[in-house]
């Protein structure tokens, strides 16, 4: 027996809804893994200090980390258990990435061991733990990427960006307390330093792009603090330093104060934006879901928003339409056509609608992709010129600077020249 148009329609709802409700698992999987991130930060950053000063110092603060660190983690191994469970959803990156993440996680006890016993340098830890860190960002990258609705699409962005953000302020936490802690400026470090302020600023204004306003507005709010004015100053002491210089180590608990607290404001946003995230997919499973209980309104709806080049098509075979008319949806104005001025309102409305969605879509995705150029010419200079991450990133800062081009433009030449020789 044939399927009636009823039966379709209702089934493309059903799988809509199925497809939505699998959105809002991912919603969840992304704030777990955004948690995780927050807590090996706070960890790595306790363990730049206990290791800098020979285990003299934070060694009680750090031990409270690790144990919320591995409450966590139960968290995030439950979370991709029951992901996997429903693979069929998922691309074979981000199985890839569950398992590269997994390895890392399992990794874990003996950094901490190595860390106990100070067998690793301050340098040495900071890279561990951030490794592990940008599997779990690579993770919540390809989710963001994978994601079809326009509105997740840029919250997702917003996520991203802010998540990334936040690690390059917690890398220039650790990365400045092992520094201050030493008592010795470190121009190596230094610059480092210089790079992750860079980076964020990158980070914080994509963010601000995607993000909704009540978001964007109280991370605006955060830059009136106090810990961001004591933050600066604090960097404007390592900036002025000379290298090789002596630098008192009592500042970095103030350090380590501002920048923690400055993280905290960043992971506040971040939890506001996972709540709008998961809040968003439940306001659209909940519209699928009414819609589901109407199949006559769905046919309707089907009826009166046709793809548009049927629309397209019955405007310009229409006898009462000016042919310069036809193929825009711009409406006529001629009195005594009230029922097509409603029907082309109705086109017009739709294919606004249709329209808006897909640059917003592309829009999140361009930034995605921004993003992916940057990586991968930062792989092929570091590969080439034996360059450290920085090292490649600032060479492609300053040429950016310097031609006066933006930097996703200097990435591409530097694919393209790869691709030449």
């Amino acid at each position: 027996m044939p399927l009636s148009v009823s039966q379709i329609v209702l089934i493309a709802k059903q799988r809509e809804i199925e497809e939505l409700r699998r959105v809002m698992s991912t919603a969840l999987l992304v704030g777990i893994t955004g948690h995780m991130i927050h807590v090996l930060q706070s960890e790595r950053g306790a363990s730049s200090i206990f290791l800098a000063s020979s285990g003299k110092r934070f060694a009680d603060t750090r031990r409270e980390l690790v144990n919320e660190a591995k409450t966590v983690e139960k968290l995030l191994r439950k979370q991709i258990a029951a992901e996997l469970e429903n693979s069929s959803f998922a691309n074979a990156k981000i199985i890839s990435l569950f398992a590269w993440v997994l390895l890392g996680l399992d990794a874990l006890s003996d950094l901490r061991k190595q860390i106990d016993n100070q067998e690793l340098t301050g340098s040495d830890s900071i890279a561990a733990f951030s490794r592990l860190i940008a599997g779990l960002i690579s993770l919540i990258f390809e989710v963001a990427d994978a994601a079809i609705n326009p509105d997740i699409s840029q919250l997702l962005v917003a996520l991203l960006n802010l998540i990334q953000g936040k690690e390059f302020a917690g890398q220039e936490r650790a990365v400045g307390a092992l520094t201050i802690a030493s008592g010795i400026c470190s121009e190596p470090l230094r610059e480092r330093i210089a790079h992750l302020i860079d980076a964020q600023e990158h980070n914080f204004k994509i963010f601000s792009n995607f993000a909704e306003a009540p978001i964007v507005a109280r991370w605006q709010d955060m830059q009136n603090k106090p810990y961001v004015a004591e933050l600066e100053r604090l960097r404007r002491i390592l900036s002025t330093t000379t290298p090789g210089a002596t630098l008192d180590s009592n500042l970095s608990d103030a350090w380590f104060q501002c920048c923690s607290e400055r993280i905290s404001g960043l992971w506040a946003l971040q939890c506001d934006l996972v709540e709008s995230l998961q809040e968003r997919c439940a306001t659209l499973i909940s519209d699928a879901e009414r819609g589901l209980m109407d199949s006559e309104g769905l046919i309707e709806g089907l009826r009166e928003n046709p793809p548009a080049r049927a629309g397209l098509v019955d405007r310009f075979f229409d006898p009462d339409l000016p042919v310069e008319q036809a193929l825009s949806f711009i409406p006529p104005a001629v009195e005594g056509q009230h029922q097509a001025h409603s029907l082309i309102d109705l086109l017009q409305a739709q294919s606004q609608r249709l329209a808006n969605m897909e640059d917003e879509l592309v829009s999140a995705r361009r930034a995605l992709n921004e993003r992916k150029t940057i990586e991968r010419a930062k792989g092929i200079l570091m590969a080439r010129y034996s360059l450290s991450e920085d090292e490649a990133y600032k060479k492609m800062r300053t040429t950016s600077m310097q031609q006066n081009r933006r930097l996703v433009d200097v990435a591409e030449s530097v694919l393209s020249l790869s691709e030449l020789s």
